[in-house]
């Protein structure tokens, strides 16, 4: 049997001793990151700590049946009071945290928790970054019990719901024995899985599933087949009456398609008047999009890693190609 990872007295010893504490994430957060920011709330309130949640981005529309400790909060002009301490969760570095809550990170002490392998630790109070864990959310819901904290109610479905989604529904090379055994801990206590599941997938809106079937069909099969790109301007969402949101998972499902070892979704978006493309990498196995995402200035795991490119989708699949195909020439 595998010995249970312990949390770091530093980290505990920062959340106990705080009274006010702000719980933040990456902008844009996905599942990890926002069910992460949740529960940890849930924990602290459990213990009498006042945890509030920000996002400049606020709570993801797929995210919404899950019950909140308290409002998720997109402007620090709405905090009650300056907090005593920001814990910064699933943020391979400070920066994705977004830029309206930098000038807070520079006077107020900061806890950095994240399973991202290229986390600098720029947490100034405590840091723990352990790759080794399936999701951030599996790092919390250690805490949670360290704190106490019952794995039950609305803390262990955030909980679920950010360890499933970093895991690939556990099915990923990333899935750990002590994931499975926090599931079977917390459906013993009560978690409903079903009906969570059913919550979870759901929610389909009619603008994803029109936006879905038309880039499955415009999809590229490139590299002899090794490699399925989807490219989604902002052309594409607006006809489609289509957000951000609605592309989520698609490249998952990309993955799925016998062949493919790299599937790639390139989407356009506009930030201060330029364009640019947010690019999601799935892999399996050896190889490694990590390396890819890092050649410009982005992230991730061996088989799951993204970037921001200041290029439209169709350059930004050109100059990505080429570092793609030297991943595989490397294992060669």
């Amino acid at each position: 049997m595998t010995t249970k990872t312990s949390v770091p007295e530093e980290v505990l010893l920062a959340l106990r001793r705080h009274q006010r504490v702000l719980i933040a994430a990456h902008a844009h957060p996905d599942a990890d990151a926002m069910g992460s920011c949740l529960a940890l709330a849930w924990a602290l309130r459990s213990i009498g700590v006042d945890a509030l949640v920000f996002n400049e981005d606020g709570m993801p529309s797929f995210l919404k049946f899950l019950t909140l400790p308290g409002p998720v909060l997109t402007s620090l002009e709405r905090l009650p009071c300056e907090p005593e301490l920001v814990v910064c969760l699933d943020c391979g570095d400070r920066a994705r945290l977004g830029e309206a809550i930098q000038p807070l990170l520079d006077r107020v002490p900061t806890v950095n928790i994240d399973h991202h392998l290229a986390n600098p630790n720029f947490g100034t109070v405590a840091n723990w970054v352990d790759a080794d864990m399936a999701a951030t959310g599996e790092m919390v819901a250690l805490i949670a019990e360290a704190l106490r904290a019952p794995l039950n109610g609305a803390l262990a479905e955030a909980l679920y719901v950010a360890i499933s989604a970093d895991t690939g529904n556990f099915s990923y090379g990333n899935t750990t024995a002590g994931a499975l055994r926090l599931v079977a801990d917390m459906v013993e206590q009560g978690l409903d899985l079903p009906r969570l599941r059913e919550s979870m997938e759901n929610n389909w809106t009619e603008s994803r599933l029109r936006l879905w079937g038309r880039i499955m069909q415009e999809t590229r099969l490139l590299e002899d087949g090794r490699l399925a790109a989807a490219l989604i301007t902002r052309d594409t969402l607006r006809e489609c009456n289509a957000t951000r949101e609605d592309a989520e998972g698609l490249v998952e499902q990309l993955r799925r398609l016998s062949g493919v070892r790299v599937a790639l979704v390139l989407r356009e978006e506009e930030k201060d008047g330029k364009v640019q493309t947010k690019a999601s990498l799935r892999s399996s196995g050896k190889d490694n999009v990590r390396d890819v995402a890092a050649q410009f200035g982005g992230g991730g795991h061996r088989n799951a890693a993204g970037a921001t490119l200041p290029l439209d989708a169709e350059k930004a699949l050109t100059v990505m190609q080429p570092y793609i195909r030297f991943v595989w020439n490397r294992l060669q």
